[in-house]
């Protein structure tokens, strides 16, 4: 009768250590779920900006063909760019096109110094610095998209969210927004 007893006293601890643990695995397994859905989240906003900023360049360009009319290399590097972006399908290949299209606004910059009545026209001061602030708004969202990708990173590479990740087949995700070392300077230009 007391070894029933034992019997039953292991089989019920054992019952209740498999549910704990199997509602461990959900948690986490829930958590890297929300993790993987908040790095989604995040790229759409960077997707969005990027977008901001394509939907103003054919403004700024044709002001600035205006008046520099014979720069066309320097425009179609910028036409290039923005539909390179714009056609992008991965966060690797929109941000390779950010950092080509960043490198070709700097060229205008340096090519609009050419120009003191285009450096004076309204139309193209006031476009400079909508795409000012939304380069800005472009580095505040990589930030919290490269965040959360670190977060999530993290999530499953240390014990026991990486078992989790594992069996449930959560993959690492190393598409960091990081810039081309010529295009870290063209955000911080002012033109």
């Amino acid at each position: 009768m007391q070894s029933i007893k034992i019997v039953w006293i292991a089989i019920g601890v054992t019952v209740a250590a498999a549910v704990v643990a199997g509602a461990e695995f959900v948690s986490l397994r829930n958590g890297l779920a929300r993790q993987r859905e908040a790095i989604n989240g995040q790229w759409a906003d960077v997707e969005t900006v990027l977008q901001r900023r394509a939907d103003l360049i054919p403004n700024l360009v044709e002001t600035a063909k205006g008046f520099a009319k014979h720069e066309t290399e320097v425009f179609k590097d910028i036409a290039d760019a923005r539909a390179a972006l714009i056609s992008g399908r991965t966060p690797q290949e929109k941000i390779q096109a950010n950092d080509q299209l960043s490198g070709a606004l700097a060229r205008l910059l340096v090519v609009s110094e050419n120009y003191p009545q285009l450096r004076s026209n309204e139309n193209f001061l006031q476009l400079q610095d909508e795409i000012a602030g939304t380069e800005n708004r472009i580095a505040v969202e990589r930030r919290k998209y490269n965040e959360a990708l670190q977060n999530y990173n993290a999530a499953i590479e240390v014990f026991p969210g990486n078992v989790v990740a594992s069996i449930s087949g959560f993959a690492r995700n190393d598409a960091y927004f990081k810039t081309e070392p010529g295009a870290r300077t063209a955000p911080k230009v002012q033109f």
